[in-house]
Protein backbone atom coordinates (compact mmCIF):
# COMPACT_ATOMS: atom_id res chain seq x y z
CA UNK A 1 0.00 0.00 0.00
CA UNK A 2 2.85 2.57 0.84
CA UNK A 3 4.64 1.29 -2.67
CA UNK A 4 1.14 2.66 -4.45
CA UNK A 5 1.33 5.46 -2.38
CA UNK A 6 4.66 6.23 -3.72
CA UNK A 7 3.52 5.79 -7.42
CA UNK A 8 0.62 7.70 -7.10
CA UNK A 9 2.20 10.66 -5.92
CA UNK A 10 5.40 10.34 -8.54
CA UNK A 11 2.67 10.32 -11.37
CA UNK A 12 0.52 12.95 -10.13
CA UNK A 13 4.25 15.27 -10.24
CA UNK A 14 4.99 14.00 -13.16
CA UNK A 15 1.74 15.03 -14.77
CA UNK A 16 1.22 18.16 -12.78
CA UNK A 17 4.58 20.21 -13.96
CA UNK A 18 3.70 19.44 -17.83
CA UNK A 19 0.21 20.10 -17.44
CA UNK A 20 0.07 23.49 -16.05
CA UNK A 21 3.28 24.61 -18.25
CA UNK A 22 1.01 23.77 -21.54
CA UNK A 23 -2.53 24.65 -20.24
CA UNK A 24 -0.18 28.40 -19.72
CA UNK A 25 1.05 28.17 -22.76
CA UNK A 26 -1.42 27.11 -24.56
CA UNK A 27 -3.89 30.39 -23.03
CA UNK A 28 -0.89 32.55 -24.31
CA UNK A 29 -0.59 31.29 -27.60
CA UNK A 30 -4.38 31.55 -28.52
CA UNK A 31 -4.11 35.19 -26.84
CA UNK A 32 -1.78 36.65 -29.01
CA UNK A 33 -3.55 35.24 -31.74
CA UNK A 34 -6.35 36.58 -30.55
CA UNK A 35 -4.89 40.13 -29.82
CA UNK A 36 -3.45 40.06 -33.64
CA UNK A 37 -6.69 39.52 -35.12
CA UNK A 38 -8.01 42.53 -33.00
CA UNK A 39 -4.93 45.02 -33.11
CA UNK A 40 -6.30 47.30 -35.44
CA UNK A 41 -8.97 48.08 -32.92
CA UNK A 42 -6.78 47.89 -29.70
CA UNK A 43 -3.48 50.36 -30.92
CA UNK A 44 -3.87 54.30 -31.07
CA UNK A 45 -6.49 54.20 -28.51
CA UNK A 46 -4.76 55.89 -26.08
CA UNK A 47 -6.00 52.82 -23.71
CA UNK A 48 -4.93 52.87 -19.99
CA UNK A 49 -2.64 49.82 -18.93
CA UNK A 50 -4.91 48.74 -16.25
CA UNK A 51 -7.72 48.85 -18.81
CA UNK A 52 -5.87 47.03 -21.19
CA UNK A 53 -4.90 44.54 -18.67
CA UNK A 54 -8.62 43.89 -17.47
CA UNK A 55 -9.61 43.28 -21.33
CA UNK A 56 -6.71 40.63 -21.98
CA UNK A 57 -7.75 38.82 -18.45
CA UNK A 58 -11.41 38.44 -19.63
CA UNK A 59 -10.14 37.36 -22.69
CA UNK A 60 -7.92 34.63 -21.09
CA UNK A 61 -10.66 33.30 -19.10
CA UNK A 62 -13.15 33.16 -22.52
CA UNK A 63 -10.02 31.35 -24.04
CA UNK A 64 -9.87 28.13 -21.07
CA UNK A 65 -12.46 25.78 -23.52
CA UNK A 66 -10.06 25.64 -26.07
CA UNK A 67 -6.81 25.48 -24.08
CA UNK A 68 -7.78 22.98 -21.51
CA UNK A 69 -8.26 20.04 -23.60
CA UNK A 70 -5.58 20.88 -25.50
CA UNK A 71 -3.55 20.62 -22.32
CA UNK A 72 -4.77 17.53 -21.17
CA UNK A 73 -4.08 15.69 -23.66
CA UNK A 74 -0.55 17.19 -24.11
CA UNK A 75 0.25 16.91 -20.32
CA UNK A 76 -0.88 13.24 -20.29
CA UNK A 77 1.26 12.06 -23.38
CA UNK A 78 4.05 13.69 -21.94
CA UNK A 79 3.83 12.04 -18.84
CA UNK A 80 3.33 8.89 -19.78
CA UNK A 81 5.92 8.86 -22.76
CA UNK A 82 8.17 10.09 -20.49
CA UNK A 83 7.85 6.95 -17.92
CA UNK A 84 8.03 4.48 -20.57
CA UNK A 85 10.80 6.02 -22.08
CA UNK A 86 12.90 5.87 -19.21
CA UNK A 87 11.37 2.31 -18.61
CA UNK A 88 10.01 2.96 -15.10
CA UNK A 89 6.52 1.50 -16.96
CA UNK A 90 8.55 -2.25 -17.20
CA UNK A 91 9.17 -1.61 -13.89
CA UNK A 92 5.65 -1.25 -12.72
CA UNK A 93 4.63 -3.87 -14.92
CA UNK A 94 7.48 -5.97 -13.19
CA UNK A 95 6.60 -5.28 -9.83
CA UNK A 96 3.11 -6.58 -10.61
CA UNK A 97 1.02 -3.26 -11.54
CA UNK A 98 -0.59 -3.15 -14.07
CA UNK A 99 -0.89 0.52 -16.65
CA UNK A 100 -4.63 1.02 -15.26
CA UNK A 101 -3.73 0.89 -11.91
CA UNK A 102 -0.74 3.80 -13.01
CA UNK A 103 -3.35 5.73 -15.08
CA UNK A 104 -5.78 5.68 -12.10
CA UNK A 105 -4.75 8.94 -10.12
CA UNK A 106 -4.79 11.26 -13.35
CA UNK A 107 -7.85 9.28 -14.30
CA UNK A 108 -9.65 10.65 -11.23
CA UNK A 109 -7.67 13.59 -11.51
CA UNK A 110 -9.57 14.29 -15.14
CA UNK A 111 -12.84 13.25 -14.01
CA UNK A 112 -12.44 16.03 -11.51
CA UNK A 113 -11.35 18.24 -14.08
CA UNK A 114 -13.87 17.62 -16.16
CA UNK A 115 -16.56 18.36 -13.54
CA UNK A 116 -14.82 21.50 -12.64
CA UNK A 117 -14.97 22.12 -16.76
CA UNK A 118 -18.49 22.11 -16.74
CA UNK A 119 -19.08 24.18 -13.20
CA UNK A 120 -16.24 27.03 -15.76
CA UNK A 121 -18.02 26.91 -18.91
CA UNK A 122 -21.69 26.92 -16.28
CA UNK A 123 -20.97 30.14 -14.49
CA UNK A 124 -17.19 31.54 -14.96
CA UNK A 125 -17.58 31.78 -18.43
CA UNK A 126 -20.76 33.27 -19.23
CA UNK A 127 -19.39 36.36 -17.22
CA UNK A 128 -16.38 36.55 -18.47
CA UNK A 129 -17.54 36.66 -21.80
CA UNK A 130 -20.16 39.48 -20.91
CA UNK A 131 -17.28 41.53 -19.75
CA UNK A 132 -15.16 40.52 -22.63
CA UNK A 133 -17.90 41.58 -25.08
CA UNK A 134 -18.69 45.04 -23.39
CA UNK A 135 -15.06 46.05 -23.09
CA UNK A 136 -14.11 45.29 -26.85
CA UNK A 137 -17.75 46.94 -28.18
CA UNK A 138 -16.66 50.30 -26.16
CA UNK A 139 -13.07 50.10 -27.58
CA UNK A 140 -14.01 49.55 -31.01
CA UNK A 141 -16.04 52.32 -30.81
CA UNK A 142 -13.49 54.71 -28.49
CA UNK A 143 -12.22 57.54 -31.02
CA UNK A 144 -8.45 57.50 -31.37
CA UNK A 145 -5.99 59.55 -29.04
CA UNK A 146 -4.35 62.42 -30.80
CA UNK A 147 -1.90 61.12 -33.20
CA UNK A 148 -1.31 64.35 -35.70
CA UNK A 149 1.04 63.10 -37.78
CA UNK A 150 3.79 65.36 -40.32
CA UNK A 151 2.54 66.72 -43.28
CA UNK A 152 -0.83 64.87 -42.83
CA UNK A 153 -4.52 67.58 -42.13
CA UNK A 154 -5.52 65.87 -38.90
CA UNK A 155 -9.49 65.29 -38.35
CA UNK A 156 -9.60 64.15 -34.93
CA UNK A 157 -10.44 67.13 -33.07
CA UNK A 158 -13.79 67.45 -33.61
CA UNK A 159 -14.70 70.75 -35.42
CA UNK A 160 -11.43 71.25 -36.08
CA UNK A 161 -8.74 70.56 -38.69
CA UNK A 162 -5.01 70.47 -37.72
CA UNK A 163 -1.43 70.36 -39.78
CA UNK A 164 2.02 69.89 -39.01
CA UNK A 165 5.03 70.27 -41.28
CA UNK A 166 7.20 68.65 -38.03
CA UNK A 167 7.25 67.78 -34.71
CA UNK A 168 9.33 66.50 -31.77
CA UNK A 169 10.10 63.32 -31.16
CA UNK A 170 7.97 63.54 -27.78
CA UNK A 171 4.93 64.17 -29.65
CA UNK A 172 4.28 67.67 -27.50
CA UNK A 173 5.69 70.01 -29.90
CA UNK A 174 4.73 70.95 -33.04
CA UNK A 175 5.87 73.11 -36.14
CA UNK A 176 5.12 75.38 -38.61
CA UNK A 177 1.41 75.02 -37.77
CA UNK A 178 -1.98 75.44 -39.61
CA UNK A 179 -5.27 74.70 -38.13
CA UNK A 180 -8.85 75.55 -39.66
CA UNK A 181 -11.49 76.33 -37.09
CA UNK A 182 -15.44 74.80 -38.16
CA UNK A 183 -17.20 75.59 -34.86
CA UNK A 184 -19.19 77.42 -37.08
CA UNK A 185 -20.24 75.54 -39.64
CA UNK A 186 -19.14 77.87 -42.33
CA UNK A 187 -15.98 76.66 -43.79
CA UNK A 188 -12.59 78.10 -43.86
CA UNK A 189 -13.65 81.15 -42.72
CA UNK A 190 -11.04 81.03 -39.52
CA UNK A 191 -7.74 79.71 -39.86
CA UNK A 192 -4.53 79.88 -37.09
CA UNK A 193 -1.14 79.65 -38.21
CA UNK A 194 2.06 79.45 -36.61
CA UNK A 195 5.38 78.65 -35.69
CA UNK A 196 5.40 76.33 -32.84
CA UNK A 197 2.40 75.09 -31.14
CA UNK A 198 2.91 72.63 -27.73
CA UNK A 199 0.31 70.22 -26.35
CA UNK A 200 -0.38 69.40 -22.65
CA UNK A 201 -3.14 66.99 -21.79
CA UNK A 202 -4.52 68.49 -18.28
CA UNK A 203 -6.67 64.76 -16.95
CA UNK A 204 -7.88 66.17 -14.07
CA UNK A 205 -10.05 68.68 -15.23
CA UNK A 206 -10.28 66.50 -18.73
CA UNK A 207 -8.92 69.51 -20.74
CA UNK A 208 -6.93 69.31 -24.54
CA UNK A 209 -4.32 72.32 -24.14
CA UNK A 210 -3.23 73.67 -27.40
CA UNK A 211 -0.83 77.21 -27.19
CA UNK A 212 0.37 78.40 -30.46
CA UNK A 213 3.39 80.62 -30.47
CA UNK A 214 4.25 83.44 -33.32
CA UNK A 215 1.63 83.18 -35.56
CA UNK A 216 -1.40 85.19 -37.27
CA UNK A 217 -5.07 84.81 -37.23
CA UNK A 218 -7.22 85.03 -40.55
CA UNK A 219 -11.12 85.65 -39.95
CA UNK A 220 -13.73 86.02 -42.72
CA UNK A 221 -16.68 86.59 -40.56
CA UNK A 222 -19.98 85.50 -42.43
CA UNK A 223 -23.04 86.40 -42.88
CA UNK A 224 -26.92 85.10 -43.29
CA UNK A 225 -27.27 87.64 -46.78
CA UNK A 226 -25.70 86.74 -49.50
CA UNK A 227 -25.35 89.84 -51.02
CA UNK A 228 -23.37 90.89 -48.01
CA UNK A 229 -21.63 88.19 -47.86
CA UNK A 230 -18.48 89.41 -50.66
CA UNK A 231 -18.31 93.08 -48.69
CA UNK A 232 -17.25 91.28 -45.66
CA UNK A 233 -13.45 92.47 -44.96
CA UNK A 234 -10.56 89.96 -43.69
CA UNK A 235 -9.68 90.27 -40.00
CA UNK A 236 -6.16 89.60 -39.36
CA UNK A 237 -4.28 89.45 -36.51
CA UNK A 238 -0.95 88.54 -34.76
CA UNK A 239 -0.10 86.88 -31.83
CA UNK A 240 2.87 85.83 -29.59
CA UNK A 241 1.16 83.10 -27.46
CA UNK A 242 -2.31 81.99 -28.68
CA UNK A 243 -4.10 79.01 -26.95
CA UNK A 244 -7.64 76.95 -27.25
CA UNK A 245 -8.77 74.29 -25.10
CA UNK A 246 -10.59 70.82 -26.28
CA UNK A 247 -12.33 68.98 -24.34
CA UNK A 248 -11.22 64.81 -24.07
CA UNK A 249 -13.85 63.44 -23.02
CA UNK A 250 -14.86 62.37 -26.66
CA UNK A 251 -11.33 60.59 -25.96
CA UNK A 252 -12.26 58.78 -23.42
CA UNK A 253 -13.36 55.51 -22.98
CA UNK A 254 -17.11 55.28 -21.92
CA UNK A 255 -18.17 52.23 -20.69
CA UNK A 256 -21.73 50.78 -21.81
CA UNK A 257 -24.11 49.03 -19.59
CA UNK A 258 -23.75 45.42 -19.50
CA UNK A 259 -27.47 44.70 -19.23
CA UNK A 260 -27.66 45.32 -22.85
CA UNK A 261 -25.38 42.46 -23.47
CA UNK A 262 -26.69 39.98 -20.76
CA UNK A 263 -29.27 38.44 -23.18
CA UNK A 264 -27.30 37.15 -25.41
CA UNK A 265 -27.18 33.57 -25.89
CA UNK A 266 -23.37 33.41 -24.95
CA UNK A 267 -23.64 35.06 -21.65
CA UNK A 268 -26.21 32.53 -20.29
CA UNK A 269 -25.68 29.45 -18.58
CA UNK A 270 -27.55 25.48 -18.99
CA UNK A 271 -30.89 27.00 -17.25
CA UNK A 272 -31.45 30.36 -18.76
CA UNK A 273 -30.83 28.58 -22.35
CA UNK A 274 -33.13 25.79 -21.73
CA UNK A 275 -35.82 28.47 -20.60
CA UNK A 276 -35.19 30.41 -24.12
CA UNK A 277 -34.81 28.02 -26.26
CA UNK A 278 -38.44 26.64 -25.28
CA UNK A 279 -39.94 30.05 -25.36
CA UNK A 280 -38.07 30.61 -28.78
CA UNK A 281 -39.67 27.31 -30.24
CA UNK A 282 -43.05 27.81 -28.75
CA UNK A 283 -42.74 31.57 -30.16
CA UNK A 284 -42.27 29.55 -33.40
CA UNK A 285 -45.33 27.38 -32.97
CA UNK A 286 -47.37 30.41 -32.85
CA UNK A 287 -45.35 31.79 -36.01
CA UNK A 288 -46.54 28.54 -38.28
CA UNK A 289 -49.87 28.41 -37.12
CA UNK A 290 -50.52 32.43 -37.72
CA UNK A 291 -49.01 32.28 -41.10
CA UNK A 292 -50.97 29.10 -42.08
CA UNK A 293 -54.08 31.28 -40.83
CA UNK A 294 -53.17 34.25 -42.81
CA UNK A 295 -52.40 31.89 -45.95
CA UNK A 296 -56.20 30.17 -45.33
CA UNK A 297 -58.02 33.38 -45.11
CA UNK A 298 -56.39 34.83 -48.13
CA UNK A 299 -57.91 31.81 -50.22
CA UNK A 300 -61.42 31.50 -48.28
CA UNK A 301 -63.17 33.47 -50.49
CA UNK A 302 -62.20 31.94 -53.92
CA UNK A 303 -63.90 28.47 -53.50
CA UNK A 304 -66.27 28.64 -50.09
CA UNK A 305 -66.88 24.93 -50.95
CA UNK A 306 -63.20 23.47 -49.92
CA UNK A 307 -60.93 24.71 -47.78
CA UNK A 308 -57.07 25.15 -48.81
CA UNK A 309 -54.60 22.38 -47.21
CA UNK A 310 -51.44 23.90 -45.41
CA UNK A 311 -49.03 21.81 -43.99
CA UNK A 312 -45.75 22.99 -42.26
CA UNK A 313 -43.47 20.44 -44.33
CA UNK A 314 -44.35 22.37 -47.38
CA UNK A 315 -43.64 25.92 -46.22
CA UNK A 316 -39.98 25.44 -46.39
CA UNK A 317 -40.13 24.26 -49.75
CA UNK A 318 -42.42 27.77 -50.90
CA UNK A 319 -45.24 25.33 -51.61
CA UNK A 320 -49.14 25.66 -50.55
CA UNK A 321 -51.63 23.25 -51.54
CA UNK A 322 -54.59 25.02 -52.83
CA UNK A 323 -57.26 23.12 -54.71
CA UNK A 324 -59.21 25.33 -56.94
CA UNK A 325 -62.16 23.64 -59.22
CA UNK A 326 -62.95 25.77 -62.74
CA UNK A 327 -66.45 25.71 -62.53
CA UNK A 328 -67.43 29.68 -63.11
CA UNK A 329 -69.42 31.11 -65.92
CA UNK A 330 -67.44 31.95 -68.78
CA UNK A 331 -67.80 36.07 -68.71
CA UNK A 332 -66.32 35.84 -65.25
CA UNK A 333 -63.20 33.61 -65.88
CA UNK A 334 -61.00 36.52 -67.06
CA UNK A 335 -61.40 38.53 -63.39
CA UNK A 336 -61.07 35.66 -61.52
CA UNK A 337 -57.75 34.19 -63.50
CA UNK A 338 -56.58 38.09 -63.10
CA UNK A 339 -57.78 38.11 -59.62
CA UNK A 340 -56.30 34.75 -58.47
CA UNK A 341 -52.88 35.31 -60.41
CA UNK A 342 -52.57 38.63 -58.91
CA UNK A 343 -53.59 36.91 -55.08
CA UNK A 344 -50.75 34.68 -55.84
CA UNK A 345 -48.04 36.83 -56.28
CA UNK A 346 -49.22 38.67 -53.21
CA UNK A 347 -49.31 35.42 -51.62
CA UNK A 348 -45.59 34.09 -52.83
CA UNK A 349 -44.06 37.53 -51.90
CA UNK A 350 -45.77 37.06 -48.28
CA UNK A 351 -44.14 33.54 -48.11
CA UNK A 352 -40.79 34.32 -49.20
CA UNK A 353 -40.75 37.24 -46.47
CA UNK A 354 -41.90 34.76 -43.44
CA UNK A 355 -39.45 32.05 -45.14
CA UNK A 356 -36.22 34.42 -43.97
CA UNK A 357 -38.14 35.29 -40.73
CA UNK A 358 -38.25 31.32 -39.99
CA UNK A 359 -34.55 30.88 -41.32
CA UNK A 360 -33.90 33.74 -38.99
CA UNK A 361 -35.38 31.89 -36.06
CA UNK A 362 -34.30 28.40 -36.67
CA UNK A 363 -30.91 30.21 -36.55
CA UNK A 364 -31.31 31.60 -33.31
CA UNK A 365 -32.73 28.63 -31.47
CA UNK A 366 -29.48 26.12 -33.00
CA UNK A 367 -27.35 29.12 -31.18
CA UNK A 368 -29.20 28.73 -28.19
CA UNK A 369 -28.44 24.87 -28.45
CA UNK A 370 -25.18 25.01 -29.65
CA UNK A 371 -24.20 27.04 -26.84
CA UNK A 372 -26.01 24.58 -24.22
CA UNK A 373 -24.59 21.60 -25.80
CA UNK A 374 -21.08 23.57 -25.18
CA UNK A 375 -21.37 23.28 -21.65
CA UNK A 376 -21.11 19.42 -21.74
CA UNK A 377 -18.90 18.89 -24.40
CA UNK A 378 -16.40 20.52 -22.84
CA UNK A 379 -16.42 18.20 -20.12
CA UNK A 380 -16.71 15.19 -21.70
CA UNK A 381 -13.44 16.42 -24.14
CA UNK A 382 -11.32 16.53 -21.13
CA UNK A 383 -11.63 13.07 -20.51
CA UNK A 384 -11.89 11.71 -24.21
CA UNK A 385 -8.74 13.39 -24.66
CA UNK A 386 -7.43 11.93 -21.50
CA UNK A 387 -7.52 8.32 -22.55
CA UNK A 388 -6.40 9.04 -26.17
CA UNK A 389 -3.36 11.00 -24.64
CA UNK A 390 -2.03 8.63 -22.11
CA UNK A 391 -2.43 5.27 -23.51
CA UNK A 392 -0.91 6.82 -26.69
CA UNK A 393 2.54 8.11 -24.51
CA UNK A 394 2.71 4.58 -23.07
CA UNK A 395 2.51 3.19 -26.79
CA UNK A 396 5.30 5.29 -28.50
CA UNK A 397 7.43 5.36 -25.63
CA UNK A 398 8.80 8.97 -26.48
CA UNK A 399 8.61 11.95 -24.13
CA UNK A 400 9.69 15.52 -24.11
CA UNK A 401 8.60 18.40 -25.78
CA UNK A 402 9.63 16.78 -29.47
CA UNK A 403 7.01 14.21 -30.37
CA UNK A 404 4.05 14.93 -27.49
CA UNK A 405 3.94 18.33 -28.87
CA UNK A 406 3.95 16.95 -32.86
CA UNK A 407 1.50 14.12 -32.26
CA UNK A 408 -0.79 15.98 -29.24
CA UNK A 409 -0.74 19.02 -32.25
CA UNK A 410 -2.36 17.09 -35.04
CA UNK A 411 -4.88 15.06 -33.04
CA UNK A 412 -6.46 18.59 -31.54
CA UNK A 413 -6.49 20.08 -34.95
CA UNK A 414 -8.51 16.84 -36.29
CA UNK A 415 -10.80 17.28 -33.13
CA UNK A 416 -11.21 21.27 -33.71
CA UNK A 417 -12.34 20.89 -37.36
CA UNK A 418 -14.64 18.32 -36.35
CA UNK A 419 -15.33 20.50 -33.75
CA UNK A 420 -15.64 23.55 -35.82
CA UNK A 421 -17.59 21.82 -38.57
CA UNK A 422 -20.12 20.32 -36.79
CA UNK A 423 -21.22 24.03 -35.72
CA UNK A 424 -20.85 25.11 -38.57
CA UNK A 425 -23.45 22.98 -39.71
CA UNK A 426 -25.42 24.15 -36.87
CA UNK A 427 -25.60 27.63 -37.60
CA UNK A 428 -26.02 27.30 -41.13
CA UNK A 429 -29.58 25.04 -40.51
CA UNK A 430 -28.39 22.09 -42.13
CA UNK A 431 -27.90 19.38 -38.83
CA UNK A 432 -29.24 18.66 -35.44
CA UNK A 433 -27.32 20.54 -32.93
CA UNK A 434 -26.72 16.88 -31.01
CA UNK A 435 -25.11 15.70 -33.72
CA UNK A 436 -23.32 19.00 -34.61
CA UNK A 437 -21.56 19.73 -31.18
CA UNK A 438 -21.19 15.77 -30.47
CA UNK A 439 -19.53 14.57 -33.71
CA UNK A 440 -16.11 15.42 -32.76
CA UNK A 441 -16.42 13.55 -29.51
CA UNK A 442 -17.93 10.41 -30.74
CA UNK A 443 -15.49 10.03 -33.13
CA UNK A 444 -12.78 10.20 -31.02
CA UNK A 445 -14.55 7.87 -28.03
CA UNK A 446 -13.84 4.80 -29.94
CA UNK A 447 -10.39 5.37 -30.53
CA UNK A 448 -9.36 6.30 -26.97
CA UNK A 449 -10.99 2.89 -26.09
CA UNK A 450 -9.21 1.93 -28.48
CA UNK A 451 -5.53 3.04 -27.82
CA UNK A 452 -6.44 2.18 -23.90
CA UNK A 453 -7.34 -1.65 -24.99
CA UNK A 454 -4.12 -1.52 -26.53
CA UNK A 455 -2.00 0.08 -23.86
CA UNK A 456 -3.25 -2.20 -21.31
CA UNK A 457 -2.45 -5.01 -23.30
CA UNK A 458 1.03 -4.75 -24.34
CA UNK A 459 0.06 -4.21 -27.88
CA UNK A 460 3.14 -3.16 -30.16
CA UNK A 461 0.46 -0.39 -32.24
CA UNK A 462 3.59 1.59 -33.46
CA UNK A 463 6.50 -0.62 -33.13
CA UNK A 464 8.07 -0.81 -36.75
CA UNK A 465 10.21 -3.56 -36.13
CA UNK A 466 7.13 -6.10 -35.05
CA UNK A 467 5.74 -4.85 -38.63
CA UNK A 468 8.76 -5.22 -40.45
CA UNK A 469 9.17 -8.78 -39.50
CA UNK A 470 5.28 -9.41 -40.26
CA UNK A 471 5.91 -8.82 -43.38
CA UNK A 472 9.18 -10.46 -43.41
CA UNK A 473 8.02 -13.41 -42.52
CA UNK A 474 4.71 -13.63 -44.85
CA UNK A 475 6.50 -12.37 -48.16
CA UNK A 476 10.61 -13.13 -47.35
CA UNK A 477 12.18 -15.70 -49.41
CA UNK A 478 12.00 -18.65 -47.91
CA UNK A 479 15.33 -20.69 -47.35
CA UNK A 480 16.05 -23.96 -49.32
CA UNK A 481 16.46 -26.98 -47.80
Amino acid sequence: MLALNRLYKLVLSSYAGPFFVTFFIAVFVLLMQFVWLYIDDLVGKGLEWYILGEFLFYTSVTLVPMALPLAILLSSLMTFGNLAENYELVAFKSAGISLRKVMMPLIWVSVFTSVGAFFFSNNILPWAKLKMGSMLYDIRNKKPTLDIRPGVFYYGIQNYVVRAKSKSEDGKSLYDMVMYDHTRHDGNTKVIIAEKASIENDQAKGFLIMTFYNGYSYDESQSQGEEKKEKLPLTKSSFKEYMIRFDTSPFKLDRTDEGLFRDNYQMLDVAQLVQNSDSLKNKMELRYDEFGNNIRNNFAYLNPYRQPVIKKDTIKRNAVLFPLELNFQKENRAKIFETAINLARSNQTYIESNLDDFESRIKLINKHLIELHRKFTLSIACLVLFFIGAPLGAIIKKGGLGMPIVISTIIFIFYHILSISGEKTVKEGQGDPFWGMWLATILFLPIGIFLTVKATSDSQLFDMDAYTKFFKKRFGKKEMV
